[in-house]
């Protein structure tokens, strides 16, 4: 933190913040302070306050008490004004416009806040460039957003809100579908803008960042502040314990070793074109295997191709020893295959449909006799699973939406189990999770494998490979590069073995 953060006088000062949505109290006398030059971490599970503490800041919604403070003047509910006055959001989705360049892109709140009534082409080309410079980023300023990498896309987003001469940046999960040498560079980035006076309210669960760029921290739970203070007064066991109110161990869980038995599903040269090639892998009863690769490694369209998403163009698949094709994902779900998207907002869930509707969809026949669809039997099954992957939701019947990030993956853990799988496949299973809600899951997969599924997870996070798996196989452009035991491989190994594109 420069100086000027230390000062007398924060820059942002929310006070006394309240906020209930009927009966539910979501905000309870919230206050925090932020300087310039800082950067402060907004620490909390899902469901503790941080996204409606955000909205209530940028004016998307109106709080029921308190007040917040841009410069020492009182900020009324207005986004407009929350824009003008310095302040800008930066969601998980950037907000961009896929179809325009980067350099519209990065001039276009510059252009509404300023009410320009003319398009002045040269001058807001001009502004993106200065402001890429200014950050030391090298983007083609006429690229269409949509042909850039996400890591790019968080930059013009940044870009976006520094164009807009923002002083204040919220950054909401930052890096979540970032690689570890991107999320290197956006925190040398934020470090830099430090210097210039910017300051960041940073929202992450990932507690290694928190710490390599955070100056203070203030900690929600159950919409209330129950710790803040300088980052250098915590260190991560103390930060956990005060997000969930209990100790969460982040080692490896532990397990019985599962009996050597046959593959359940076994591929040999598995290849499609321009996707992945001759991928040989076995997947037993009771094992957990994380295939681990970056961005574009091919580890998504594996799994899909697995899941009858896609079809292979060459190579052999085996499920109990007997070759099959699928045809589509009816077939495999036939099988005894099912699989977790990494975007279950968009593709794992009905938002607007109740929890217990979410759960039993795709299993209605469970509960249907003579033609007939029984609903206390479906409600009692969505009760049942509620309780048995402990979803925290007082009943079956809110719309799933309104459940945190945590308990809306194990909404679509239900449904499928719903099924009985013998082979669960899940891409990014713990995506947005909070540290409490992701142990969960890990040590649900972990009891489900040992029951006698196979588990099959796609990620590129390494620690979480290694917590959960029996052995991991590395990824990279297109092929399985790798495998090791998890239980006897570090962290730098397996990084080192994720990077290195020479082994292709």
């Amino acid at each position: 933190m420069n100086d000027e953060a230390s000062g007398s006088t924060p820059i942002l000062q929310m006070q006394d913040i309240r906020k209930a949505y009927g009966s539910v109290r979501v905000l309870e006398d919230v206050s925090l302070e932020l300087g310039a030059g800082e950067v402060r971490c907004l620490a909390g599970e899902n469901g503790s306050g941080k996204s409606t503490l955000i909205k209530v800041l940028s004016g998307v919604v109106r709080a029921d008490a308190g007040q917040v403070r841009l410069h020492g003047r009182r900020l009324s509910s207005d986004p407009m004004a929350a824009i003008a006055a310095g302040l800008s959001v930066i969601y998980q989705d950037f907000s961009l416009f896929p179809n325009l360049s980067v350099w519209e892109n990065i001039g276009f709140l510059r252009s509404v806040t300023c009410e320009d009534v003319f398009h002045r082409r040269g001058a807001r080309r001009r502004l993106a460039v200065d402001t890429l410079r200014r950050m030391q980023v090298d983007i083609d300023p006429d690229t269409p957003v949509e042909m850039l990498p996400v890591a790019s896309k968080q930059l013009v987003a940044i870009a976006r809100a520094l164009a807009n001469q923002a002083r204040i940046i919220v950054m909401d999960e930052p890096t979540t579908a970032l690689t570890r040498s991107e999320v290197a560079h956006l925190l040398d980035i934020v470090e830099t803008l430090k210097k210039d006076g910017v300051s960041f309210l940073f929202v992450s669960h990932k507690i290694e960042e928190v710490f390599a760029v955070c100056d203070t921290v203030t900690v929600l739970r159950d919409g209330s502040v129950v710790m803040e203070g300088p980052i250098g007064a915590f260190d991560a066991g103390r930060l956990v314990e005060a997000m969930t109110g209990r100790s969460v161990d982040s080692q490896r869980l532990p397990r019985e070793q599962s009996p050597p038995q046959p593959p359940f599903l076994e591929v040999s040269g598995l290849g499609r074109r321009g996707e992945f090639v001759d991928v040989n892998l076995a997947l037993r009863p009771g094992e957990i295997v994380s295939v681990v690769g970056l961005l574009g490694s091919g580890r998504t369209e594996l799994a899909q191709t697995l899941f009858g998403y896609m079809k292979p163009d060459a190579g052999r698949i085996e499920i109990d020893g007997k070759p099959v094709a699928f045809g589509d994902q009816t077939s495999a779900i036939a099988h005894g295959i099912a699989y977790v998207p990494e975007d279950r907002l968009t593709e794992g869930l009905f938002l607007s449909q109740s929890i217990a509707d979410n759960i039993t969809v795709s299993s209605l026949g469970k509960s249907t006799s003579f033609g007939i669809l029984g609903a206390a039997a479906l409600l009692q099954r969505a009760r049942a699973a509620v309780q048995n992957l402990r979803i925290k939701t007082p009943d079956v019947t809110p719309a799933v939406a309104t459940l945190s990030g945590g308990n809306q993956q194990r909404v679509v853990l239900a449904r499928w189990m719903e099924h009985d799988p013998k082979l669960l496949i899940l891409n990014g299973p713990t995506v947005g999770v909070d540290v409490g809600s992701k142990r969960d899951i890990h040590e649900l997969l972990v009891s489900l494998s040992r029951s006698g599924t196979s588990v099959m997870v796609v990620t590129d996070d390494i620690p979480e490979a290694i917590a959960l798996s029996d052995r991991i196989l590395v990824m990279v452009r297109g092929r399985i590069t790798a495998s090791f035991d998890a239980a006897a491989v570090d962290e730098d190994t397996l990084y080192n073995e994720v990077i290195r594109e020479d082994r292709t």
